[in-house]
């Protein structure tokens, strides 16, 4: 099949392939296609019919096709090939852009080079596997570059690791962007009078939020590993585990009374309102979306030191506000310094508001991937660019 070539813009058709449907990736999908309709891109998205992506990207614009496709890799992964295969002969997209380890997995194979691909990975693959598994995994990357006519890295340090782990690629780097108009400051007592769940808690009551799908990835469990020294100097204190996913019965049975479980909302915002901080203490990132939404809303946060995690973060912030990943003991600690005390948290919001204003709107993002395409779909193939920053 011989694609069709435009600048993009009216008469250009981007394909989104995406797995998975849910959290940071479908949020980071969602706006790109909502700005990228909006800049008259003909926009299809083909995801799983089963998680609120279809339905978000729907609403703002977006033509929704089905491919159904599971996270991980299986005795499936065929038909999902062959289900890529004949989207693309239906779409006839002049570019292909595959969002994390398993759409670029089925893409590129379905269509090795004959259209122009940018593959953003979202975080790692092999980060998130062990021993053979993750050998394998880093041997597909290393393979499959050559069928990918640009990478797109959410932060710098993602690239440096694909870098380090010898994938040999056109490069480029996007920040992460959120809605600031959606994620905006707000009274933290209105938003938890308007939250059902916390009927009851006192308005003195120091409250954590994390925000983020119930895995091993986002590491919940290191934070409730974390929660009983933070209770014990904040007795009234309370943790709000916000989302849902394979270790929501896991956590569950670890969990205190004084960890509260929401599951899965429909807006994120009120709860980032309500929290006085936000902590995502994950394993592995790209660059995680939950704390550019919550510095957008004004609330300082805690997070692990993985990839992304100081390039999001506002100069200077670092020593209160990172820990080094997997170490409850570190986090515990910068949680009990920062929940008593209400003006410096106050002063990071406000810093960490106006951070994401400057760096990560989403705008800036959607403007950054169009850059990526326009290169992408002028340059002669196979030519491969020298790896960029953005």
């Amino acid at each position: 099949m011989q694609p069709r070539r435009h600048r993009p813009g009216t008469g250009f058709t981007a394909l989104h392939l995406v797995q998975p449907v849910d959290g940071g990736v479908a949020a980071v999908v969602t706006d790109l296609a909502g700005a990228q309709v909006d800049a008259g891109i003909r926009v299809v998205v083909a995801c799983p019919e089963d998680g609120p992506l279809a339905r978000a990207a729907a609403g703002r614009g977006a033509e929704v096709r089905s491919w159904r496709a599971t996270r991980a890799p299986g005795p499936n992964l065929p038909d999902e090939i062959r289900q890529v295969s004949r989207l693309v002969e239906d779409v006839r997209p002049d570019l292909l852009h595959a969002h994390s380890a398993k759409a670029g997995l089925a893409g590129r194979l379905a269509v090795r080079g004959a259209v122009p691909t940018v593959f953003q990975p979202h975080a790692w693959s092999f980060e998130a596997v062990g021993g053979t598994t993750a050998a394998l995994a880093l041997r597909w990357e290393r393979w499959a570059a050559r069928w990918t006519d640009r990478v797109v890295c959410v932060s710098e340090a993602e690239r440096r690791t694909g870098e380090r782990a010898g994938i040999r690629a056109p490069w480029s780097v996007v920040r992460n962007g959120v809605d600031a108009e959606r994620f905006a400051p707000a009274d933290a007592g209105a938003a938890r009078a308007s939250l059902p769940l916390l009927a009851g808690l006192s308005p003195a009551a120091p409250l954590v939020v994390c925000v983020g799908r119930l895995c091993r990835q986002k590491g919940q469990d290191i934070l409730l590993r974390a929660w009983e020294p933070i209770t014990r100097q904040l007795p009234q204190a309370r943790l709000v585990l916000v989302g849902t996913g394979p270790d929501a019965g896991m956590l569950r049975g670890a969990a205190p009374p004084s960890v509260l479980f929401a599951g899965s909302v429909a807006d994120t915002a009120p709860w980032y309102r309500a929290a006085d901080l936000v902590v995502l203490p994950s394993r592995w990132e790209g660059m995680a979306v939950a704390p550019l939404e919550a510095m957008a809303s004004g609330r300082a946060v805690v997070l692990s030191d993985v990839d992304g995690a100081r390039e999001s973060l506002p100069p200077g912030c670092a020593p209160h506000c990172l820990v080094p990943p997997r170490d409850p003991r570190s986090l515990a600690a910068a949680v009990s310094a920062l929940l008593p005390d209400a003006p410096l948290r106050e002063a990071l919001g406000s810093r960490g508001r106006q951070h994401v204003l400057s760096r990560h709107d989403v705008r800036q993002t959607a403007d950054a991937v169009a850059d990526v395409y326009r290169d992408v779909a002028a340059a002669p193939r196979p030519e491969r660019r020298e790896p960029i920053s953005q």
